[in-house]
């Protein structure tokens, strides 16, 4: 090769790459509906040095843009999927329905146990069935054909209970467990109560029902759910 001259060959096939991978990542864009965008697709459970766009347990949508300074990171746990990445090192991440578009940055991926039902949090028509189970509940006693709505992976949940309130959980099939917790609005971000951080865990196994505000939820801690920090995708319970 001449003096001075340039390596064409590699620089064209590093601008081919760039732009390939830019047509992927709008090519998942396009995919994703408007309904979709509007609706928390994962959320934040690590930020580590520098990065912009998210913070620790925000919910990030479809389309949203973060972008990994050197030496940082993030983990994303996708609500519907399952899915966890750890994203370490510069490059910048467009958030998917069930993954992301990662540019540059380095991608670790695991499946986790979660239930998809969490993509939802308890909206006006899951408490009003959850309110007739606890009324079945209670005239027949008959918990054990309780379907619940929601499985916790984690025998410690991570509750989203946003403000002031009382949060009462009470155990279904094994008559007089109940804990009522106070929140004066100073929990994680103002919403976030971290029953690992309190050293509590729930019985694997039971069931139990959750109540907050005008919020109700029915839910069963699986019978393998080990107490403690596990992943936060299977452990949150919504109450919004």
């Amino acid at each position: 090769m001449r003096a001075g001259a340039t390596n064409e060959p590699a620089l064209f096939n590093g601008v081919l790459n760039m732009k390939r991978t830019i047509a992927v990542c709008l090519g998942l864009l396009a995919l994703v509906s408007p309904a979709a965008a509007d609706s928390p697709a994962a959320v934040v459970e690590e930020v580590q040095g520098k990065v912009t766009g998210v913070e620790f347990m925000d919910y990030v949508t479809p389309k949203a843009v973060i972008k990994i300074g050197d030496g940082g990171s993030i983990i994303l746990s996708y609500l519907k999927s399952c899915r966890r990445e750890t994203i370490s090192g510069a490059g910048t991440v467009i958030v998917g329905t069930e993954e992301s578009a990662v540019h540059l940055a380095e991608v670790k991926a695991e499946k986790t146990n979660c239930d998809s039902n969490q993509a939802n949090a308890t909206t006006r028509e899951t408490s009003g069935v959850a309110a007739t189970v606890l009324r079945s509940v209670d005239n027949s006693k008959a918990a054990s054909s309780v379907q619940a709505q929601l499985t916790l992976y984690g025998a410690s949940p991570l509750v989203e209970a946003k403000g002031r309130g009382k949060l009462i959980i009470r155990r279904l099939d094994v008559p007089g467990e109940r804990q009522e917790i106070s929140l004066g609005g100073t929990q994680l971000k103002g919403r976030f109560l971290d029953f690992a951080s309190e050293n509590v865990a729930l019985a694997p196994g039971g069931l139990y029902a959750a109540t907050f505000k005008s919020s109700q939820i029915v839910f069963r801690v699986d019978a393998q759910a080990k107490p403690g920090a596990t992943p936060i995708v299977g452990r949150l319970l919504r109450m919004q």
